[in-house]
């Protein structure tokens, strides 16, 4: 299994991948060997994230929101190097109740959170398509499994991309393509900080409500992205991974 589970020789493009989940999944996919592509929008991340993993990672300013500019963005990329894998990491959230949302600010969550995922991954897909391989990793969410308090919009696109990972593994299948999805638990990230946890009290609450206890690790996301791309996984697709300690089995929550 150790040939298998090895990704030398292929290229992954993660978006989102200077911090967080993004970056534990170009750290895990690294160190299996893949020759890693990070892109967002804040360039001293990027560049520092870079300078972290090594000489086989670059970096790109790019906005994902822009999907008018994703075929030129994913062209330019293959012309260098054919995109092996594709993880669409990169997202947003915003916490508030569900009677003072805009349609607005709606808009702004669906733009990262499910157009942008949807039409990257037409982009590449289509270079996939022509080579007869290819994987795509969307990310998820417990939300997706679980009612959670003033997360509607980011609920509403978690959900979409487990439906589209599903979806879209029956329709490149026949390509050789694999698409699934993997989704977190409470992974005490900067998003998480900024949007579902408040209290100390409600951060022992999690915990302790985790049946493995604690909160899921970013190399736990990071290993199972990795795992994802392999041929390990050669005859998996259509799933939604989920990483959360068995806190979505669990009645308490």
């Amino acid at each position: 299994m150790l040939k298998e589970i090895s990704l030398t020789g292929k290229t992954a493009l993660i978006t989102g991948g200077a911090t967080g989940i993004g970056y534990a999944i170009a750290e895990e996919m690294y160190d299996a060997g893949a020759d890693i592509i990070i892109v967002g929008r804040r360039e001293p991340l990027l560049k520092e994230a870079a300078e972290k993993l090594g000489e086989r990672c670059s970096w790109y300013v790019f906005d994902v929101t822009k999907t008018e500019e994703h075929a030129a963005f994913i062209q330019k990329l293959e012309d260098k190097a054919p995109i092996d894998i594709l993880v669409n990491n990169a997202g947003t959230n915003n916490k508030k109740d569900y009677f003072d949302f805009t349609a607005e600010e709606f808009d702004a969550i669906v733009a990262t959170q499910a157009k942008a995922p949807f039409m990257l991954s037409q982009a590449a897909a289509k270079h996939m398509k022509e080579r007869k391989k290819g994987c795509i990793i969307f990310i998820s969410s417990l939300a997706s499994i679980l009612g959670m308090h003033e997360i509607q919009a980011y609920t509403v696109c978690k959900s979409g991309v487990k439906g589209l990972a599903r979806s879209l593994a029956r329709d490149l299948g026949p390509y050789g393509i694999r698409v699934n999805s993997l989704n977190p638990g409470f992974v005490y990230t900067d998003m998480l900080a900024r949007t579902n946890v408040k209290t100390p009290e409600r951060l022992k609450e999690i915990e302790d409500r985790t049946p493995m206890r604690g909160f899921t690790q970013t190399k736990d996301l990071g290993m199972a992205a990795a795992f994802l791309a392999s041929d390990a996984a050669r005859f998996i697709t259509g799933i939604d991974l989920v990483v959360d300690g068995g806190i979505s089995s669990s009645f308490l929550i």
